[in-house]
């Protein structure tokens, strides 16, 4: 039983490491750079090794996105709760959003931009259910007479469009507070 349970934590340990090392080499040299060669000569694991956990680069993004998700709700609950009413929490939501995507650009990437296997919907994972859950909280109060789920649908493409303009340069540069003020606006209009 003691082996079979260090192998399996030993597993695991691989397991993180190796996309841990996937966001360390993407958010340095971005996600071209990473490679499974690369990989597995930065955790110092053949390159069969690597292949026992991950089918291919393909699902190490997808490893690397969930992981990320799974962070991004843990920050929305954190900026949700720690707000006085539904305003301050959707407005806090939304600047945090944004943080991350320009603190985290090869990380975002992956978890929105990269083509991987994952979709939001029922049979999602977790992850991805608690952030979509953790944005309905924050949206709902003021989706009116809307569907909350496709308000906050909605309202999670607007960030998504300003994060990623923001990313590639498209936006004028100094009026990101003016911009988030006018959505936060709209938003609460009702």
């Amino acid at each position: 039983m003691g082996t079979q349970t260090r192998k399996e934590r030993q597993r695991a340990e691989r397991h993180r490491l190796i996309i841990d090392t996937a966001r360390e080499i993407a958010e340095t040299q971005g996600w071209d750079a990473v490679t499974v060669r690369r990989l597995a000569d930065a955790i110092e694991y053949s390159q069969p090794v690597l292949y026992s956990h991950f089918a291919g680069k393909d699902a190490i993004v997808a490893a690397v996105a969930e992981q990320g998700i799974a962070e991004l709700a843990v920050e929305f609950r954190r900026w949700r709760t720690a707000a006085a009413s539904p305003e301050q929490a959707l407005t806090a939501v939304a600047r945090g959003y944004l943080d991350f995507a320009r603190q985290r650009p090869a990380l975002y990437l992956a978890m929105f931009g990269l083509e991987v296997d994952l979709k939001f919907g029922a049979d999602a994972p977790q992850a991805l259910r608690d952030a979509f859950g953790e944005l309905a909280a924050v949206f709902g109060p003021f989706a009116g007479d809307d569907d909350v789920e496709t308000f906050t649908e909605v309202a999670w493409s607007a960030l998504h469009g300003l994060a990623t303009l923001e990313r590639d340069g498209r936006l004028r540069p100094g009026f990101r507070d003016q911009r988030l003020a006018i959505l936060v606006r709209h938003w609460t209009r009702g």
